[in-house]
């Protein structure tokens, strides 16, 4: 299936940032439905958190949930924030 112009053209603007957090997306969702298999790349978990803001007066706090992603890199449990881009059904 040929990928949509706009699709490929979004994914050109994207920042170095945006770019990472669409790396540990596809490489998630091609691992979890066997595409690939995680040989030297580090297993990338995804999930759900709600946070605090840390403002004195907030009233909403908890925000979100907000996907990370969370993997183990040399040793250390790394994680990075992806984002409110995804639903729970697109990682299952």
């Amino acid at each position: 299936m040929p990928l949509d112009r706009d699709l490929l053209d979004a994914v050109k603007d994207l920042d170095e940032h945006g770019l990472r957090r669409l790396q540990i997306l596809t490489r998630a969702q091609l691992e979890r439905s066997g595409a690939i298999g995680s040989s030297l790349e580090p297993q990338v978990n995804m999930r759900q958190q709600m946070v605090r803001c840390g403002k004195r007066g907030c009233t909403k706090c908890p925000h979100g949930p907000y996907w990370y992603a969370y993997w183990t890199e040399n040793g250390k449990r790394r994680s990075r924030y992806v984002g409110r881009l995804l639903d729970e059904e697109s990682l299952l």
